[in-house]
């Protein structure tokens, strides 16, 4: 009980960050869920399934506050269910020990992805141009939802930064579009995981903890997400990310316990820097802004 709870936590929070940030539900789920023993294919599942609620439930909060550019969510919903139904199947049909190390892999790179998009990218002002094409749209779909679908996570990573470093959509509806069209995404990827593993594989219980979580926090994070500093939460999500799975990689390749200690400790040292030092590049763009305003010609 007192892990679905804990499960229940997750989901909130990781759905909160989403929202807010169009990545890192799948992500930071499915490498908690790893890194208590799930097996990959597993745990993706779990994450799926519980993403069919709360991303209904996000896409809806978001088209209400106008955040959802349709003509992207059309354009994307059937390659990334593709890919997403071909990624569970590939996962599927790897043995959990084997498969173990990769995915722990991919999510740390993801989770290395986000802290510089963020870091990196998160002080630059965006341009906005023509939106996007699908010649752009329709392969991202594709390799997004493959790789949703194989790391438990990688849609909003995929997507979300695609389309900011595009320029071709303001941030909030590049967010509400990606948060909208992840419904797609995660029925592909649960059809695949059902056809592949049966009912019996699925963790069931983790997936109605993970979607409790999820459905509380999707429409707060909808209307947060002109609020908080991405910057931040980006930084601090990308770093839980990369510590935990920096660990998984660490056990599984058969490091020493006090090695894996002061491999976690290095990371978790880097990951706290890399929040302080985002918090204070935010209070000085916040600084900045009325001198830039009070400079434009009236």
């Amino acid at each position: 009980m007192r892990k679905l709870i804990v499960l229940g936590f997750v989901g909130l929070l990781a759905q909160l960050i989403d929202g807010s940030l169009g990545m890192a539900y799948g992500v930071t789920s499915s490498t908690l869920l790893i890194a208590v023993g799930i097996a990959p294919a597993a745990a993706s599942a779990a994450v799926h399934f519980s993403e069919i609620g709360t991303s209904l439930v996000s896409g809806f909060s978001h088209h209400k506050l106008g955040n959802v550019d349709w003509r992207t969510v059309s354009i994307l919903a059937v390659p990334g269910f593709i890919g997403a139904f071909a990624g569970a199947t590939f996962l599927a049909s790897l043995d959990g020990d084997v498969a173990k190390p990769w995915v722990a892999g991919i999510l740390l790179c993801l989770g290395l992805y986000v802290i510089w998009r963020f870091l990196v990218l998160g002080g630059r002002r965006p341009t906005f141009k023509s939106r996007p094409s699908a010649r752009m749209l329709a392969p991202m779909g594709l390799v997004g939802g493959a790789l949703d679908a194989i790391g438990g996570g990688g849609w909003g990573p995929v997507g979300t930064t695609t389309l900011l470093s595009s320029g071709r959509l303001e941030p909030r509806k590049v967010i509400g579009s990606i948060d909208t069209s992840e419904f797609v995404v995660a029925v592909g990827g649960s059809i695949g995981f059902i056809l592949a593993l049966g009912s019996q594989g699925i963790p069931w219980s983790y997936a109605g903890a993970l979607l409790a979580g999820g459905v509380i926090a999707a429409p707060v994070a909808a209307w947060l997400v002109r609020k908080l500093p991405a910057r931040v939460l980006g930084v601090a999500a990308g770093g839980l990310i990369v510590l935990t799975n920096t660990k998984t990689i660490a056990e599984t390749l058969g490091a020493p316990g006090s090695a894996v200690i002061a491999i976690a400790s290095v990371v978790g040292v880097l990951w706290i820097s890399g929040i302080v030092w985002a918090v204070r590049q935010e209070r000085r763009a916040r600084r900045a802004e009325p001198v830039e305003q009070e400079l434009l010609p009236a």
